[in-house]
């Protein structure tokens, strides 16, 4: 089993097929996205393929270390962040097809008009393992 991250974004990526804005949603239409969202999480829970996720809410700052002694800087919130990142699920599945299939169906969640969105979500592996010295590439 590998556990890959299914990263939503609300931009940065290529436009969904859909492309309206879930603020010019209907409220039925914001249901009906969520309702696919849980029943999608529901049936891969049961079959075992699915970790956690989670949608977050625009609000967020930025952090910083600043010193021994010194307490944190922060900034923001920052459009960069909370306009990108809408959300993550992380599932544990057999191998990169799977997760691949499965992203595909997360993508197929409706939006504006009942149609489904088509949005890209990007699919990451999660390190097993502390990569090696070797396999690391400094700048």
């Amino acid at each position: 089993m590998a556990k890959y991250l299914l990263l939503k974004h609300y931009r940065g990526a290529p436009a969904s097929v859909n492309d309206v804005p879930m603020d010019k949603w209907t409220p039925e239409e914001i249901s009906a996205h969520v309702k696919y969202m849980e029943d999608f999480a529901s049936r891969l829970e049961a079959n075992g393929e699915y970790v956690d996720g989670r949608a977050l809410a625009p609000e967020g700052v930025w952090v910083r270390y600043d010193g021994e002694g010194r307490p944190p800087v922060t900034d923001g919130p920052f459009a960069e962040t909370k306009d990108l990142i809408a959300g993550w699920t992380v599932i544990d599945v057999d191998g990169y097809e799977r997760a691949i299939e499965l992203a595909g169906e997360l993508s197929a969640a409706p939006g504006a008009g009942g149609e489904p969105v088509h949005e890209w979500l990007e699919v990451r592996p999660l390190l097993t393992a502390q990569p090696d010295i070797t396999e690391c590439h400094l700048g």
